[in-house]
């Protein structure tokens, strides 16, 4: 955006933020700031304002708020076009004297249109009949918005597009299960990506859903002021089209506030797809343990300051930990946004100002954890080692295949053989041989091998 570069923090600065997002993650949060900072607050809130003076003109029903002329329209659209960090300070220099955020902004634009000849009639239409929260609750529904199809759904989506390409290549990479830690019965590398990037896709499609909404309707939430100026016009349908114009949805029900239950939605959802890749993400720490996979190595990169062979899996631990933060933010909002006293108390206000705060979180997590995915390298040896020496899944197959012939006490017989017990595959062969079956049954079990008894991991996985 024109000028926002001049305001990007210098190097001594992000050594003195007092939070990491603005300081030692500065590089991977610059895509917020144009759009959650206090500069990106102010351009919201004027767009909303610009906006809503200009819907009142082209209102038939409005006569007094003029039709504008192309130029007029040209000269609107320029000051949010144009807007920069030396406009933003304007306002916060007009703020200063109004202690007052929104009334600085109307001050300002006040300013704007009086050097425009014909703009300056329409001076007493700015912020017409409108309280603070409506322009405060739209403009935060319109950075939430921006914040959705600019960084957090793109972030989202290539993670999700990262686990369907995992799915698909280890499609048909047999692995040894485990459930309660304890080896289980086989699945494929690929269908485990799988089972997340289902999961993943599933919450990312519920949060581009959450509809955005506007506020428009006063003090009280009642029209009161529109309907003493204008009685006779139909403001629901008015301020609901205003709303469409800035791609949001009109909420008709409110107090002084916008009741932020759709921010409290959208933060829930973000704490799902968060909780899913904290998942992700131990489980993959863990499969980097026990050699599953292994780590390309960055040159130059330094694994421990006391043991030179580490390569840890830091990508992964510290997604995991921004997004432990991110949802501890996301959780307060969601539980104390949608609750104010009476028609309306302050108590929300600082509380949204903290809205960027878990975004960038959110973000940081993202590229940690893309980044490490990328980093990965199955060993495929060490995954069928694993498999090799636990023939003993295979007693859920027997034992099925038992109860189906009516085999009595097949699931005592096969526990008596196995539970606790560390078999080897020519027990395995000599219970199945030992088996009144018939003889293509005794043949199917026989050719049973742990890196083969997978169901339909192979087609789960590549039809994700």
């Amino acid at each position: 955006m024109h000028g926002f570069a001049n305001s990007k923090m210098n190097p001594a600065g992000r050594l003195t933020a007092i939070s990491p997002v603005d300081g030692r993650y500065a590089s991977k949060t610059q895509c917020l700031s144009e759009i959650a900072s206090e500069y990106g607050l102010l351009k919201h809130r004027l767009r909303v304002e610009v906006g809503w003076l200009a819907h009142l003109s082209e209102s038939t029903d409005i006569p007094e708020a003029a039709s504008l002329s192309p130029s007029a329209r040209a000269f609107l659209d320029s000051i949010i076009q144009d807007f920069d960090t030396d406009e933003a300070q304007a306002i916060k220099d007009i703020e200063t004297r109004t202690n007052h955020d929104i009334k600085a902004i109307e001050y300002y634009l006040r300013d704007k249109l009086d050097s425009h000849e014909e703009l300056r009639d329409q001076v007493g239409f700015i912020h017409f009949a409108c309280t603070s929260e409506d322009i405060n609750s739209t403009a935060y529904s319109l950075m939430l918005g921006e914040i959705r199809v600019e960084v957090l759904g793109p972030s989202i989506k290539n993670i999700a597009s990262k686990l369907k390409t995992l799915a698909h290549e280890l499609a048909d990479l047999p692995m040894l299960s485990r459930t309660h830690g304890q080896p289980a019965s086989p699945t494929t590398l690929g269908k485990e990506f799988a089972n997340v990037h289902a999961r993943l896709q599933g919450q990312l499609d519920s949060f581009n859903a959450v509809q955005l909404l506007a506020k428009m309707n006063g003090a009280s939430g009642n029209y009161n002021a529109h309907r003493a100026a204008y009685p006779d016009v139909d403001w629901e349908a008015l301020t609901a089209g205003f709303a469409e114009t800035l791609g949001l949805s009109l909420n008709r029900f409110t107090t002084q506030v916008e009741p932020h239950d759709c921010i409290a939605e959208y933060c829930d959802v973000l704490r799902r797809i968060n909780t899913i890749l904290i998942d992700l993400c131990r489980d993959t720490w863990a499969y980097i343990s026990i050699g599953y996979f292994a780590q390309k190595m960055i040159e130059n990169e330094v694994g421990s300051s006391t043991m030179p062979h580490k390569i840890n899996p830091i990508d992964f631990e510290n997604a995991e930990g921004n997004f432990g933060v991110a949802n501890a933010l996301l959780g307060h909002f969601s539980s104390k946004l949608p609750i104010s006293r009476w028609q309306r108390d302050l108590s929300d206000s600082t509380v949204l100002r903290n809205l960027g705060v878990a975004a960038a979180h959110c973000e940081i997590g993202y590229r940690s954890l893309s980044r490490g995915l990328e980093k990965l390298e199955v060993d495929k040896r060490r995954v069928l080692e694993d498999l090799e020496n636990n023939p003993q899944v295979l007693t859920e197959a027997i034992q099925t295949v038992m109860r189906k012939h009516r085999i009595e006490g097949a699931y005592e017989k096969l526990k008596e053989l196995s539970r606790g017990q560390s078999l080897d595959a020519r027990q395995i062969e000599d219970f199945i041989r030992s088996l009144e079956l018939p003889e293509d049954e005794k043949a199917r079990l026989l050719s049973l091998t742990p890196a083969n008894y997978t169901g339909l991991a192979s087609e789960l996985a590549k039809n994700a």
